[in-house]
């Protein structure tokens, strides 16, 4: 069965009330150093290939790029970008209007913010890798909560929440998530 070992980029500088998906934040050198030191010494362990998959924005790219300076080679697949929340990037959830907020919670499904992608939109986008990339190999990421959450509910069989309150916790920063496909 195919394997997807992921882990979830380290907490990016300044995110703290910030409504980010694909806002590329800065992250502290030592953390991504950390993470990918942690990788390399699970790979190392479990005997999996150093090969590793990573979204283009710097939180997961750094690592991998590190990962390459000890032997991984490293895949940049722009469909492991977390999910676009268009106008609302990178803006403080505050500032987002309370009526916009509800709408997103009433449609959770298929609402998008303006030039953002919806929850069906971003299912799709992750179910189309993991079925394009899932082989008798075990593939390695890192990743974006969303995204990892996304990968669990598809590989479960379930469909895209309907509303907000069914859309599972996130995932600490730099946690590993193992998934056993039945793709």
């Amino acid at each position: 069965m195919p394997l997807l070992y992921i882990w979830r980029h380290p907490k990016p500088l300044a995110a703290a009330g910030i409504c980010f998906g694909q806002t590329d934040m800065a992250v502290d050198k030592r953390k991504l150093k950390r993470l990918a030191n942690q990788i390399q010494r699970y790979v190392r362990r479990q005997q999996l290939p150093k090969v590793i998959w990573v979204s283009p924005l710097q939180r997961s790219l750094i690592v991998g790029q590190l990962l390459v300076q000890h032997g991984f080679e490293c895949y940049i697949a722009p469909e492991l970008i977390e999910i676009d929340f268009g106008d609302w990037e990178n803006l403080p959830w505050q500032q987002i209007a309370k009526q916009q907020i509800d709408d997103w919670c009433n449609n959770f499904a298929h609402f998008a913010p303006d030039n953002g992608e919806s929850l069906q939109q971003f299912f799709t986008r992750v179910e189309g890798w993991l079925k394009a990339k899932m082989t008798d190999k075990p593939i390695l990421a890192v990743g974006h909560s969303g995204w990892i959450n996304a990968a669990k509910m598809i590989n479960a069989g379930q469909p895209v929440p309907q509303i907000a309150a069914d859309w599972p916790r996130s995932l600490t920063y730099g946690e590993l998530t193992v998934l056993e496909f039945i793709m």
